[in-house]
């Protein structure tokens, strides 16, 4: 089962607490980002910002799916929606001191972003580097 099941459902749900994927947090408010932080300090966040209108961030969600290969204990995943949490989106863009893009995935270590990706250039793969 995809972890994109897990965000927007599925009817196959025959093993739903699997480690293989990650479990997102979805992200709704701008006191999570003080959260993130204090846990970005024993492992990694990922953060990928996501339109729900948008097909090329729904390609990219759905790319980075596909090559998706680390377990939930590696990274602590967190999905925000654009639409809806826009407000959000500027504080993250204003916290960490990168620029608003969408589709966007962030790698937070410490405190600070590491890594930051967006649009085709967001591939699951690179996050090997951040983990172990």
């Amino acid at each position: 089962m995809s972890f994109l099941n897990k965000i927007f459902g599925s009817s196959n749900q025959e093993n739903p607490e699997s480690n293989s994927e990650p479990k997102f947090h979805t992200l709704t408010d701008i006191e999570e980002l003080d959260t993130i932080d204090t846990a970005s300090f024993e492992k990694p966040i990922v953060l990928f910002k996501h339109s729900t209108r948008c097909s090329i961030s729904r390609f990219a969600l759905k790319q980075f799916d596909n090559a998706y290969h680390f377990t939930n204990t590696e990274m602590e995943w967190y999905l925000l929606d654009l639409l809806n949490y826009r407000e959000v989106s500027n504080a993250i863009a204003n916290r960490y001191d990168v620029m608003h893009q969408s589709p966007q995935i962030l790698v937070i270590k410490n405190g600070k972003v590491i890594y930051t990706a967006s649009h085709d250039a967001i591939d699951a793969t690179d996050l090997k580097q951040f983990v172990g």
